[in-house]
């Protein structure tokens, strides 16, 4: 089983509440292999989309090099940016967002949402069969033993609500166990919480994390 939780929380308080969990840290703060999941991890030859020619580095130097600003238009120079950091594009800089380009030469904005399922998640799903197909195997592997869970910062997983920021953990977790929107139904947690676990769960520890660090 997987489970979202917020990276903010102290790991006692997660362990509480999911005893025997794994606790999996996919942010770009991890400090093993995990970090490779993080949308800011540098993979390199990421396709843009809708822009032939073009690859990019990270998830993020995408989402963020295709935004469009009332001062600013696309910005191609983030595709080069391998540091994980100073990728993202603020309002305070660049003044209100108008949505997000479809593709860098493209004539069409793409809003929020539409975004979100034309860029963002198709270019995540890329690099999850791409370049961490090996850690994503594991990790389904170990969660039908037992219960994983993901620290994201973010624990949004509604791809429809613009009010918060979509957790990328939630994407991993969508495309393991074949859900919304990697899968053919609706993500429906509580349902799928209650399914029967493959195996009886046995007590984990953080060094089972070895299994993701290749």
């Amino acid at each position: 089983m997987i489970i979202i939780e917020s990276k903010r929380k102290k790991p006692a308080t997660i362990l509480k509440k999911y005893p025997d969990a794994i606790l999996a840290d996919v942010t770009s703060g991890a400090k093993d292999g995990l970090v490779k999941l993080s949308p800011f991890y540098p993979h390199y030859g990421i396709p843009v989309p809708f822009s032939e020619g073009y690859t990019a580095t990270c998830v993020e130097a995408i989402w963020q090099g295709l935004k469009v600003f009332e001062g600013a238009d696309v910005d191609t120079s983030l595709f080069l940016n391998d540091t994980m950091k100073n990728i993202k594009r603020t309002v305070r800089r660049f003044g209100k967002p108008l949505g997000h380009r479809k593709g860098v030469n493209g004539t069409e904005l793409l809003g929020y949402i539409e975004a979100r399922k034309q860029i963002y998640i198709p270019t995540y799903r890329w690099v999850l069969e791409n370049k961490v197909a090996h850690i994503i195997e594991r990790l389904r592997e170990a969660s039908e033993a037992k219960t994983i869970v993901l620290l994201d910062y973010d624990t949004n997983s509604d791809v429809e609500n613009a009010k918060k920021p979509l957790s990328h953990a939630s994407l991993i977790k969508a495309y393991v166990e074949g859900l919304y929107p990697y899968g053919s139904g609706k993500h429906d947690e509580a349902r799928q919480n209650d399914l029967p676990k493959k195996k009886k769960e046995r007590k984990g520890n953080n060094k089972e994390l070895e299994l993701f660090n290749e």
